[in-house]
Order: structure tokens, then C-alpha cells, then sequence
């Protein structure tokens, strides 16, 4: 018995969320008196893949062919409950972001498993039970779902467990699912350079429509620059083409959980709250003192962002000595 868990990858580097969902399963694992095994699919180095001790596992399942390189959740989901049987593997552990999404479910069919997407605690073991805790509603309440199969599939929400990090060095064994050839072709990688990606981002300051037009948007970029944050954008920003599509968060758009969310100019409509609400500490600055989004927000300035903003990105650089 153990836990395996997907540790997701990208150009070589394994990616935030699954470094939480590392140690969470490790957690799980030592929960249930059990072993964790990291499982890597793609080309990444026997270093890296060695490292990732440091965060709980004792093996890392290495698949480092070039067939991993990109995507397709077919096959990643075919590898991975080809590791989970070799492992006799109690609990599978996912990263709930986008890679995630798409192989958990599939997995869990593979293996006839129950599924529980979106967790945000470890299960509750008491009574021999299997208890996972999960956001509902927009996060507007809590779900707690039993998984009663033999083999159990969970994916992680980020930022729902810290990472822990230690100093232990995990055995690298190289493994060789058997997999079809991957049906999804990539045909071309456009990539955004220079800026912290929204999915990995500590921090995020994003703007709405009370900044009046694109043309005001450095006020936006300015304070995350000094803060080395990520920025992001209400929808009607997004649909009206100030700011790309990539960068709206919200209900229709990403959702995202980074340590600090400044909204300027947003006034909190629940749909936008749907994706932003489980960041850790919100801060919202509007002039309107009856905006929604300050029943939401752990700190609020009521102010002309024209004139908070500015200061505010003074206020760090002094305080930075930049």
C-alpha cells in the first residue's frame, strides 16, 4: 500500500501545485503508516527528480520520455494508473489545476476509484473512515465526501497546503509505462515572458473598470512590479479588450488562491468573488464605500484609485529601499 502522487512538470521544473500536493500526500502517507512515491512524467533531470525528497516522497517514478513532453490526458492518465497499480497504491494525490483536472478523472475511471476534486484539508481517517473536505458553491460553503472504494483519487486546491520542505533525498527509479502514442498534437507554444504566471502567483493586483480605460492601466503594472506580482483583471476589463483574456479571473475566467489579491476598481460581483475568493488576504481599494467586494475583502481603502494607488506604490518602494 502507499500513496503516489502526480508530480507535475513544466520545461524541467515541477510547478507549485504539485509541490503542495507532494506534501500533502507525504502528510497522508505518514497518516496512514504508509510510504509516498512522487511519479514524473516528462524529461526532467535525476537531480531534480532526486530532490524532490526534500518534500516527502521516499521514490520518484521517473518516465522521462519525450512522449510526456506535452499533454494529452489520455496517456498521461494511462501512465499513471499503470504507476498506481505497480505501487499498490491506496490513494492517488493530483494538483487541481489545469493538468490535474484533466488526468484525475481519468485515472479514477481507470482504476474504479472514487473521486474527490478540489480539496482543501487532509481527509478526516477517524473510524477507519475517509473524509474529504472540498469548497461548494463558489466557496460559499463546505462539503465533506466520503470515499468508501478501495482505491481513492484526490486533487489538491493550491494554496490549500503549505509546503513543507525538508532535507531528505528521494530514490529515482526509471519507469517505463506501457501507452498508446498521443493523439493531441501541439503545434505551436506561445508563451508570456517577463511576467509571474496567474496559476503560480504569490500575488496578484488586478483591476476593473473603475480604472476608466487601458490607458490607466499602468497604475495596475506599477504596484505589481514593485510587489513582483502577477496582474489580472475583472471580466468587463477582458471583454471590453483593455487587458487580455489570459488575465481574467473570475467565475467565467481562472480562479486562482495566491497569498495577497489587490483589487483596484473591481467592485466584487459575486461572480468574480467565485474566482478570487479563496486567496488568503484580499485587500480591495474603491472609492464606492458600499462596493460588494469589501464584505469580502480583509482590508479596504475607500478612496480614488488615482490617488491610492500611486501612493500605495511609493509606499512599497520606500519600504523595499528601491
Amino acid at each position: 500500500m502507499s500513496v503516489i502522487i502526480f508530480a507535475d512538470q513544466s520545461e524541467g521544473h515541477i510547478k507549485k501545485a504539485a509541490l503542495e500536493a507532494l506534501s500533502y500526500g507525504a502528510a497522508l502517507a505518514r497518516s496512514l503508516q504508509t510510504t509516498a512515491t512522487a511519479v514524473v512524467l516528462g524529461p526532467i533531470s535525476n537531480d531534480v527528480a532526486a530532490g524532490l525528497g526534500k518534500f516527502g516522497v521516499s521514490k520518484v517514478l521517473l518516465a522521462s520520455s519525450d512522449a510526456f513532453t506535452h499533454l494529452d490526458g489520455q496517456v498521461f492518465a494511462e501512465a499513471i494508473a499503470q504507476a498506481a497499480t505497480a505501487e499498490n497504491a491506496q490513494v492517488v494525490v493530483f494538483p487541481h489545476n489545469p493538468d490535474g483536472k484533466s488526468v484525475a478523472p481519468r485515472v479514477a475511471v481507470r482504476l474504479k476509484a472514487g473521486l474527490v476534486t478540489g480539496a482543501i484539508d487532509l481527509p478526516d481517517l477517524s473510524g477507519g473512515g475517509f473524509v474529504v473536505r472540498k469548497n461548494v458553491f463558489s466557496g460559499k460553503a463546505f462539503a465533506y465526501v466520503t470515499i468508501k472504494s478501495p482505491i481513492k483519487v484526490i486533487s489538491l486546491n493550491p494554496n490549500s497546503f503549505h509546503v513543507q520542505e525538508g532535507d531528505g533525498k528521494a530514490e529515482v527509479v526509471a519507469f517505463q509505462p506501457t501507452v498508446a502514442a498521443p493523439r493531441v498534437k501541439v503545434t505551436a507554444v506561445n508563451k508570456v515572458s517577463g511576467e509571474v504566471p496567474l496559476s503560480e502567483a504569490e500575488i496578484v493586483v488586478s483591476g476593473g473598470r473603475g480604472l476608466k480605460g487601458p490607458e490607466n492601466w499602468g497604475l495596475v503594472e506599477d504596484l505589481a512590479k514593485v510587489l513582483g506580482a502577477a496582474t489580472a483583471c475583472s471580466r468587463p476589463v477582458a471583454d471590453a479588450h483593455w487587458r487580455p483574456h489570459h488575465e481574467h479571473v473570475g467565475q467565467t475566467g481562472l480562479t486562482i488562491r495566491p497569498n495577497l489579491y489587490i483589487a483596484i476598481g473591481i467592485s466584487g460581483a459575486i461572480q468574480h468573488l467565485a474566482g478570487v475568493n479563496g486567496s488568503k488576504v484580499i485587500v480591495v481599494i474603491n472609492k464606492d464605500p458600499e462596493a460588494p467586494f469589501f464584505k469580502a475583502a480583509d482590508y479596504g481603502i475607500v478612496g480614488d484609485a488615482f490617488e491610492v494607488v500611486p501612493k500605495f506604490t511609493e509606499a512599497v518602494k520606500k519600504l523595499k529601499g528601491i
